[in-house]
């Protein structure tokens, strides 16, 4: 029986029990389709049907796959491991601390086949793991009991207990660290296991937000929000003041938004750095925490996306020895990535590299990183003409916002220096108008600018994709070529798992245009030429724009028809 039957992703434990002839496999699927579509564990779903008890299915499982049994029933609850998991992980994989000896877990779950989950535990709690198998209905009173408790500890704190003393916690954050010190405030707990949730999850933002009678708290992952919590309202203004001293904000001011950055060191090797922004609203300070992983901009210009002649025009652009190299794209689309990734290929012991960001995103060792202070007067435009006389090679501009940013950066490219730099616009062609709308001459604009790329991300399809039934007529709309839809391939649907969380969708693919400046083009700018003047020429040079782009994605399967018109609205 396969791995992955009608869309199904079955567990091994259902593999188990179908090679044993304790189900059919027609029986297996039906099971694990209805798990799927309720967000269930297949245990669940099984013990739900009344095919077998929860017992049986234990004892088989532990049989099976050589893990102990423990009956719950045993156990004193009250003396369980507690704090240890965070409530959501444990209803989400279904999983509960029984028993801590050393660096060792006991985790009672009831299919041990379940190997994400526990590899979930262990990332949360840095200790070895080790799986006990228990009865599903039983495990499922024992997490909601836990996990009431939970409620129940952070909905009773009074102010006695909410007012940390942060003058100690922050004199280590006065040290180049950085740190975040474990403390036993239940609040600060409570943030530490909401941000290792987030990084777990794979979610690129954190949202903190206070209304007049709930306080949520969302992440957002693949591009998307999602609503994770609602805690009490009474830990609302304790939580934005820890934020607050982490970052090295001024808790006292809350009429005025500001910004700052925090970093959280998960172990010798790892470090996660978190840009916070604090925003004052109606009801309290709305605070959103971007997750900055540095190893997002080590992961090498093969996984970002790029098809490979695209790779090719762009390497063979950021390796000259002078010019201009733009990226465009809206917030959030994957921009400082590509140049932090270009840069990591130029980041070599002969080669002077200095950027100029706000702020710096992800530090990078071996390059000068700079951050802008439009109040103590070190503008990017200031940082440039400083950089200038620094001996550089390569530039990064965080990005271009002003004619005299856009003046500084184009003549150092006319100089014998590499810039890179980013602007908000919609596509390449529209860039370049960008700038001549700036007040740039278009002379230097033709002289400097060598390559432009434009940029979306969209949502990768899980493993549970299907194939999806479009008609012809629509794929013809939606911009394929007749010789596209050649029978040779088929687009594909999401459908939901529970390794995507039931979205069809898990991680993100780039969607590129990457548009070299020619001969061609340069003459059409010296004669004013106009975006969509430039836009026929690239169309002519075989310049994919952004949904041909996605097309390509959807061709190879790696993202829904749905998802590329939605990210390339044009």
């Amino acid at each position: 029986m396969s791995a992955l039957t009608n869309g199904i992703a079955l567990t091994g434990l259902a593999r188990a029990m179908v090679n044993h002839g304790w189900l059919s496999e027609a029986d297996a699927e039906s099971v694990g389709k209805r798990a799927s579509q309720s967000g269930d564990a297949f245990v669940t779903e099984l013990v739900r049907s009344k095919r077998f008890k929860a017992e049986q299915i234990a004892e088989f499982a532990a049989v099976s796959f050589g893990y102990p049994f423990v009956d719950l029933n045993a156990l004193d609850t009250d003396s369980l491991p507690q704090g240890l998991l965070d409530p959501r992980l444990m209803q989400k994989r279904r999983v509960a601390a029984l028993y801590q000896r050393g660096s060792k877990l006991y985790i009672g779950i009831s299919d041990p086949t379940q190997l994400q989950a526990l590899d979930e535990v262990k990332f949360q709690t840095g200790q070895a793991v080790e799986p006990v198998v228990v009865e599903d209905d039983k495990l499922g009173k024992l997490i909601d009991k836990m996990g009431q408790a939970a409620d129940n500890a952070l909905a009773v704190l009074n102010a006695e207990e909410l007012n940390l003393d942060f003058a100690d916690e922050d004199a280590p954050q006065q040290q180049d660290t950085g740190g975040i010190e474990i403390d036993d405030a239940p609040v600060v707990r409570y943030l530490q296991k909401i941000m290792l949730d987030a990084i777990n999850a794979g979610a690129s933002d954190i949202h903190f937000e206070p209304y007049e009678k709930f306080y949520r708290i969302r992440y957002r992952r693949d591009g998307i929000l999602y609503e994770v919590a609602q805690p009490p309202m009474a830990i609302k203004d304790k939580v934005a003041s820890r934020i607050k001293v982490l970052s090295r904000l001024d808790i006292a001011e809350k009429r005025v938004p500001q910004d700052g950055r925090m970093k959280m060191v998960l172990s010798k090797t790892r470090a996660i750095d978190f840009r916070v922004s604090s925003l004052p609203t109606l009801y309290g300070e709305k605070i959103v925490m971007r997750i900055l992983d540095p190893t997002s901009a080590q992961l090498g210009i093969e996984a970002l996306g790029y098809e490979p002649w695209q790779k090719e025009i762009l390497l063979n652009a950021v390796q000259r020895p002078y010019g201009m190299v733009l990226v465009t794209g809206p917030t959030g689309s994957g921009k400082t990535v590509s140049l932090y990734t270009c840069l990591n290929i130029l980041n070599k012991p002969d080669v002077n590299i200095s950027t100029a960001e706000d702020p710096a995103e992800i530090q990078l060792p071996g390059i000068n990183q700079v951050n802008v202070n439009d109040r103590a007067g070190l503008t990017f435009s200031a940082a440039l003409k400083s950089f200038l006389r620094q001996d550089p090679d390569v530039i990064m501009v965080g990005e271009i916002r002003d004619l005299e940013t856009a003046d500084i950066a184009i003549k150092a490219a006319q100089t014998g220096h590499m810039v890179m730099s980013t602007l908000h616009t919609n596509d390449a062609p529209g860039t370049l108008t960008r700038l001549l709308n700036m007040g740039v001459a278009p002379f230097n604009v033709a002289s400097s600018v060598i390559l432009i790329t434009a940029q979306r991300l969209g949502r990768r399809l899980c493993n549970c994709k299907q194939p999806a039934d479009i008609p012809q007529e629509a794929l013809l709309a939606a911009g394929f070529t007749p010789e596209q839809l050649d029978g040779s391939w088929k687009p594909y649907k999401p459908v939901g798992c529970e390794i995507c969380g039931g979205t069809g969708y898990k991680g993100r693919v780039g969607i590129y245009q990457v548009m070299p400046i020619t001969d061609a083009m340069t003459r059409i700018i010296l004669k004013g030429g106009n975006e969509s003047d430039i836009a026929d020429q690239a169309r002519r040079e075989g310049v994919l724009d952004l949904r041909q782009a996605g097309l390509l994605k959807v061709k190879a399967g790696l993202t829904s028809l749905e998802e590329v018109e939605a990210v390339t609205n044009m």
